[in-house]
C-alpha cells in the first residue's frame, strides 16, 4: 500500500490538526528536508526506539518491527528503511548525538542516543552527589549540541537541599537546576516545560538516582521497574538494562538509560569548554598565548587562584578532562607514532647510559 506522506514534508502540515504517526515519534522539519515524497514511499522513515543484541527495534507509520544489525545507528536515530535490504537502511542526518569512549581498554566510540532535545542529568541529594561527575555529563551533553538540565532527586533524604543546589548551579551558569522528589506528583509538573509534544528527552546519570522513577512519573504509570539504593554507600543498583524510547500521554518521548559506571569523554573539547567557560575566559587573557597556567608571569588563571575567585579544585578538574579528552580523541595512528617515538627516546637514553659506563 502506498501511503500519503505529504503531511510529513515541509509546508505540508495544516496549522491545526492531530499529530501524525511520525510526528508522535518526533519527526520534524530537520528530517523532512532530507527526503522527498517518492523516497518516503520507497524507503519509509522509521525511528530506532530500542537497541537489542539481535537488532534494532524501529517504529514508523504502520511499522513496528526489529531489523537486523547493520546500520550504524543508535536509539533515537531516524532511518530510511530499505525493505529489501534492511542492513542497508540509511541513517538520516542527526540534529544531536550523545557518544562516549566505549568502556574497556580500547578507544572505540560508543553511540548512546541521537536526536535528543533535552537531557536531564540526574543525581541525588545524598553521599553519591559528585560535582566532577556532573561536569562530565554536562560536557557530554554540550558536545552533543543538546540543552542540559540538572535534576536533583531524593530531596526527602536531606533537611536542606541548598548546598546541593548551589553546588549544582556552580557547574555552569547555562544549566538550570531542579530539585524534586522523583516519587512525588510534582515531578512531572517540574519538568513539564521541557517535555512538550513531539520533543524527545533523555535521563542520564548513575544507577539508583531515580531515572526510571522519573520516567514513570512522566509516563503516568509504573511501566519501568525501580530499585532502591544500597544503604552502606548510597550507590544504586542497575534497573534499566537497555536504552529505549517511551511515549508519554502528552506526546513527548522519554529515553531511560542504564546507569554509566564509566563515562570517559572523547572528541568533547567544545563541551568541556562550555562547562568551564569561566576558566576558558581567563585563559584567553593570559599574557602568553601558549601559557600552561603553571608558573608563567601574567597568567590570569594563577591570579584568580591567588585572589580566591577560582577554586583550585575546579581548575584541576578542567585539566583532567582536557587531558583525558586529548588522549581518547587521538587516533590509533597518532598514539602508535607517539609510543614509537617514546620507545626510541628510552632506547637512546639507555644506550647513552651504557656508553658512559664503558
Amino acid at each position: 500500500m502506498v501511503r500519503d506522506y505529504s503531511a510529513f514534508l515541509p509546508g505540508g502540515a495544516p496549522a491545526r490538526r492531530e499529530p501524525t504517526a511520525l510526528e508522535r515519534l518526533g519527526w520534524g522539519p530537520v528530517f523532512a528536508r532530507q527526503i522527498d515524497a517518492d523516497a518516503l514511499n520507497a524507503t519509509p522513515p522509521v525511528r530506532v526506539v530500542a537497541v537489542h543484541r539481535s537488532g534494532l527495534q524501529v517504529a514508523g507509520d504502520g511499522i513496528d518491527e526489529t531489523i537486523p544489525p547493520g546500520p550504524d545507528a543508535t536509539v533515537g536515530d531516524w532511518l530510511r528503511l530499505d525493505r529489501a535490504r534492511p542492513r542497508a537502511s540509511r541513517v538520516l542526518d542527526r540534529k544531536s548525538l550523545i557518544k562516549r569512549r566505549a568502556p574497556g581498554t580500547g578507544r572505540e566510540v560508543q553511540l548512546i542516543a541521537a536526536n535528543i532535545d533535552t537531557v536531564f542529568v540526574v543525581t541525588s541529594c545524598n553521599a553519591d552527589f559528585n560535582v566532577a561527575r556532573l561536569e562530565r555529563y554536562v560536557a557530554l551533553t554540550f558536545e552533543a549540541g543538546i540543552d542540559p538540565v540538572i535534576v536533583l532527586t531524593k530531596t526527602d533524604l536531606t533537611d536542606d537541599t541548598t548546598p546541593f543546589v548551589e553546588a549544582a548551579r556552580a557547574v555552569s551558569e547555562r544549566v538550570p537546576v531542579v530539585a524534586l522528589d522523583a516519587r512525588g506528583i510534582e515531578a512531572a509538573q517540574a519538568l513539564a516545560d521541557w517535555c512538550k509534544p513531539g520533543r524527545t528527552i533523555a535521563f542520564l546519570g548513575s544507577s539508583g538516582v531515580g531515572k526510571s522513577t522519573l520516567t514513570n512519573a512522566l509516563l503516568g504509570a509504573q511501566a519501568i521497574a525501580t530499585q532502591g539504593i544500597r544503604e552502606d554507600d548510597a550507590r544504586g543498583r542497575h534497573t534499566t538494562t537497555r536504552r529505549e524510547l517511551h511515549g508519554t500521554p502528552n506526546g513527548c518521548l522519554v529515553l531511560d538509560t542504564p546507569g554509566m559506571r564509566e563515562l570517559q569523554l572523547t572528541n568533547a573539547a567544545t563541551g568541556i569548554a562550555g562547562v568551564f567557560d569561566d576558566i576558558e575566559a581567563l585563559a584567553a587573557r593570559c599574557r602568553f598565548t601558549d601559557c600552561r597556567h603553571e608558573t608563567e608571569p601574567g597568567c590570569t588563571i594563577l591570579t584568580a587562584i591567588e585572589d580566591g575567585s577560582l577554586n583550585p579544585a575546579r581548575l584541576a578538574r578542567w585539566r583532567k578532562l582536557q587531558a583525558e579528552d586529548a588522549f581518547n580523541s587521538a587516533s590509533f595512528a597518532e598514539r602508535r607514532e607517539k609510543d614509537r617515538a617514546f620507545g626510541k627516546l628510552v632506547r637512546s637514553a639507555v644506550k647513552a647510559k651504557l656508553n658512559r659506563k664503558r
